[in-house]
């Protein structure tokens, strides 16, 4: 057994005790935590001392708790779910994503109107306060049950210009580039991809345990003069999908000669 050593934040001892136990594979990846009773026969400590420190270490993701089955070690096994990013073109012209197949809509798409903000006003070269046209969609992968969050944003303008964007609900991705080059755009694409923690709504909506960050995707459609056309944002827990590009080599631009 091993015995908390005092004095210090009690609580704090016995979160790294647990934590030491994690990280050396005593208490294995998936596995169930040891109960209440166990952890305060283990370290002589009192019940709320234990809550305490399984508290902490929740908030550190090295624990996570399944409603009604107890407390377990996070895994730290492959993501479920590999995510291809690549655009592809299909025998008969058409556009088609690697994983297009993949992800079922867990619910009817929802559209309505918005408004431009700092965060998304720039990657489509608008202002604050702008109009746009907005569509989101709530994702699941059928094999692993992974949740991801897929929002397609819109300048109304743009819209405007090519009334069949505007149909409610927005069209899924590859009908939008189908209907944009036969508008007359050739489309080239650009995609950020960066962590965050989730806010309320996202950690719900995907089921996310605690202190799980989420991959946050932006991915802007440039069409005719490299105007960004729709801005397509996916969110995704980052415990659960991994993401995967093709990338080629750009031809370095001619340089000029000198006079």
């Amino acid at each position: 057994m091993t015995e908390i050593q005092r004095p210090g934040a009690l609580y704090q001892q016995v979160a790294a005790a647990i934590r030491e136990a994690i990280l050396s594979g005593e208490f294995e990846p998936g596995a169930p935590l040891p109960s209440e009773a166990q952890l305060i026969e283990r370290y002589k400590v009192s019940r709320p001392t234990v809550r305490n420190a399984v508290a902490a270490l929740r908030a550190e993701g090295l624990i996570e708790v399944r409603h009604g089955k107890g407390s377990f070690v996070r895994s730290d096994g492959q993501p479920a779910v590999t995510i291809e990013r690549r655009i592809s073109h299909t025998r008969d012209g058409q556009f088609a994503l690697p994983d297009g197949s993949v992800w079922d809509e867990t619910e009817e798409p929802t559209p309505y109107r918005a408004r431009s903000t700092k965060a998304n006003g720039p990657l489509l070269g608008l202002g604050t306060e702008e109009d746009l046209f907005v569509c989101d969609r709530l994702l699941t992968d059928p094999a692993s049950g992974t949740r991801a969050m897929h929002r397609t944003v819109t300048p109304l303008a743009v819209a405007a210009d090519v009334p069949l964007l505007g149909e409610s609900p927005g069209p899924p991705p590859t009908a939008a580039y189908a209907i944009l080059t036969q508008a007359g755009h050739k489309l080239w694409w650009s995609e950020t991809v960066r962590a965050r923690m989730p806010l309320p709504d996202e950690r719900t909506t995907l089921r996310l345990p605690d202190a799980t960050p989420i991959l946050h995707l932006a991915r802007v459609t440039h069409g005719t003069d490299d105007r960004p056309l729709m801005l397509e944002e996916f969110r995704v827990g980052a415990d659960r999908a991994e993401l995967a590009y093709r990338i080629t080599a750009d031809k370095q631009p001619a340089r000029r000669a000198r006079t």
